[in-house]
């Protein structure tokens, strides 16, 4: 990727921050694993996401012969915690925030029925920070990512979101300390440490123009 060009003004901040590397989704590892889904959940994680509309032939009569021989969904089989979550990231990634948000927080309602709410299920805060970035509840997504430090400060990915976050608000040494974060949770983590000169440069140019005034 080429290096942007600056500009003195804060636009140049806003164009860094639509630049910053922000992973889809955590990485695989027993720390992010989702929990499992509790028996009473099997009948309703389905339920979660709208059903896909069936696009009918020209040819009536062979479309309905077709929809015929279709299997019916067995909705005693749920969903698993990684499909629902890769179905939410895949809507994220297509620019469907808001519909993924409303599905997010019917699964926190699932959870909230049990013992313990939300669990451990670090891939659905990942989702829900991500979701309210893209529709610029950055305050709302920040705190998300400031829990999800605290209580897994050995994962690179949150420090590196919030980090973006922090770039997207002016707050670029905060910005800075959350990639020094990202970068000793996990000294090989790229995204990081691409971002982490992204947001120097960015610093540089306010003490240039600091010092010109």
């Amino acid at each position: 990727m080429r290096p942007m060009p600056f500009s003195n003004n804060r636009p140049a901040a806003a164009a860094i921050a639509a630049l910053l590397l922000m992973p889809a989704a955590l990485l695989s590892s027993p720390a992010v694993n989702a929990q499992a889904v509790p028996p009473d959940m099997v009948h309703t994680d389905r339920t979660l996401f709208p059903p896909e509309p069936h696009q009918e032939g020209g040819w009536k009569g062979l479309a309905r012969l077709l929809e015929a021989l279709e299997p019916n969904v067995d909705t005693s089989l749920p969903l698993t915690p990684s499909q629902i979550t890769d179905r939410i990231s895949a809507m994220l990634d297509r620019g469907q925030a808001a519909e993924a948000l409303e599905i997010i927080e019917k699964r926190k309602a699932q959870y909230a029925q049990q013992p313990d709410p939300l669990g451990n299920d670090v891939q659905l805060m990942f989702l829900n920070a991500r979701a309210l970035s893209a529709l610029e509840r950055h305050e709302e997504a920040i705190e998300i990512y400031r829990d999800m430090t605290t209580r897994y400060p050995e994962l690179p990915e949150p420090w590196n979101n919030l980090a973006a976050e922090y770039v997207k608000t002016g707050r670029l040494d905060m910005a800075q300390r959350s990639l020094e974060m990202a970068l000793h949770a996990n000294p090989e983590y790229r995204d990081a440490r691409v971002n982490l000169g992204r947001v120097q440069l960015l610093l540089a140019e306010e003490s240039f123009r600091a010092a010109g005034r």
